[in-house]
């Protein structure tokens, strides 16, 4: 039976719902973790440097997708939970199309820049020229990824979840074929850009095959077509987005300081064990970051037809599971920092020690990741842009940033791994003051 966002949600059915977003983020992960294998394993140790090294750069300008995708499906459907379903298809098609054009525009200066950019963030030499390799071939996708990212969010508000989760498994499918095919079999000076091929590539099926699917007739909800400027509507969605376009901005900025500490207190081992860290981070936050897309338009549908029980119940629910999953979390990167370790760096022993040391470290930040990630998302289906910022900005751009730069300096390389769970802790501490200071928007 299909789900709608109008629905009831028992525990079982906002599984059910969210399960497509949820699987759809972590095979994302995976796909991406397949990549770092074959460049480290077949490409070397300074090529995954460098991929490790610009990707914080690639993942900022991508970040308008989550934008639009985040802010923008927030708006359409509270529109749709106030019945006005011609005005919600409007607006999804002008969110569609603006950020289609700023990737455009972002692509075409990022493939111009990007040299001196890398060298800006303390690239250097082979690390220098291997970053701006990968990084062109990737930009030169990025409207397809942009476009990938956005879609994400308004599968779930076409009620077509399973629909977001097979382009999902298409893109990463084609990632970790042309992966296999291309980094294995090219020449040793060409597997870098092979592997930015496949990933382009890739992310060019993602984006597509949506934008297809959208514009032609189809059985959800939403559609593509004309669309008139609407310079408010546009403002609100950056507003309701801005804070997982913060998010996303400001994680990838730490993870250039975390680079640039790495380097600091142990050069390319560093940032190479920071690298897996961040692959296999991405699957664990992946499951968060699903939920929390899969729940948002769920929560936009009831606040706009201010069925304040549901509202309630959804949020009760969705911290009991974010605290189970977590828990979770914790438990199985404990157990596997040793062979996911290996998986990516076992020939070298030294490398190997160092990343499963910091993992087990690094993991205990799961679980208040995990809150931090659902407040974040609660308040933006609320269409409550600044106050999801303010957590999203002050976790990352504060909390993080002043715990990389001040932790190292008494404990070295441990400071650089305890770093992110105190930060998180203390993003937890906030999203819980904002859930009390906030409770009119979802109680009554």
């Amino acid at each position: 039976m299909r789900i709608r966002l109008s629905d009831h949600f028992t525990y079982a059915r906002l599984i059910r719902f969210t399960l497509p977003s949820i699987a759809m983020m972590i095979f994302t992960s995976i796909y991406g973790v397949v990549d770092g294998f074959f460049v480290s394993n077949f490409a070397g140790k300074t090529p995954f440097a460098a991929v490790n090294f610009i990707m914080p750069f690639l993942m900022i300008v991508a970040t308008v997708g989550f934008m639009f995708g985040t802010g923008g499906s927030a708006i359409v459907a509270k529109t749709f939970g106030e019945g006005r379903a011609d005005q919600a298809n409007q607006r999804f098609s002008l969110f569609v199309y603006a950020a289609l054009a700023l990737g455009a525009v972002f692509a075409a200066l990022g493939i111009a820049f990007i040299r001196p950019i890398a060298a800006l963030l303390g690239a250097q030499g082979e690390l220098l020229d291997n970053s701006v390799v990968y990084a062109r071939i990737i930009l030169a996708a990025l409207p397809f990824y942009v476009l990938q990212l956005l879609f994400q969010s308004f599968f779930v508000t076409a009620e077509k979840p399973q629909l977001g989760l097979a382009v999902t498994l298409s893109s990463g499918l084609t990632n970790m074929a042309l992966d296999a095919l291309l980094v294995i079999l090219l020449p040793q000076a060409y597997k870098l850009a092979g592997a930015a091929l496949a990933t382009a590539l890739s992310q060019v099926v993602g984006g597509a095959i949506p934008l297809v699917y959208f514009a032609r007739k189809n059985d959800s909800i939403l559609r593509l077509g004309k669309a008139e400027l609407d310079l408010a509507a546009l403002g609100k969605a950056c507003t309701n987005g801005s804070s997982e376009f913060m998010s996303n901005i400001s994680m990838n900025v730490v993870g250039m300081l975390y680079n640039m500490q790495l380097l600091r207190f142990a050069g390319e081992n560093g940032v190479a064990a920071y690298g897996v860290m961040m692959y296999v981070s991405m699957i664990f936050s992946g499951a968060f970051i699903g939920y929390s897309i899969g729940t948002a338009p769920v929560v936009s549908y009831h606040y706009g037809a201010g069925d304040h029980a549901e509202l309630r119940g959804l949020l009760r629910k969705s911290l009991l599971m974010t605290g189970v999953f977590g828990l979770c979390m914790v438990a199985a990167a404990q157990l596997l920092a040793g062979p996911l370790a290996r998986l990516f760096v076992g020939y070298d022993a030294g490398l190997t020690a160092l990343t499963i040391s910091g993992f087990r470290v690094f993991a205990i930040a799961f679980p208040f990741m995990g809150f931090a990630i659902f407040g974040s998302g609660f308040f933006t289906a609320l269409n409550d842009g600044l106050t999801s910022a303010l957590i999203s900005f002050l976790r990352t751009m504060v909390f993080q940033v002043a715990a990389v730069l001040l932790l190292p300096l008494a404990w070295g390389i441990d400071g650089v791994w305890v770093s992110i769970v105190v930060a998180e802790v203390m993003a937890v501490a906030l999203t819980a003051l904002f859930f009390a200071l906030k409770q009119k928007k979802y109680q009554y």
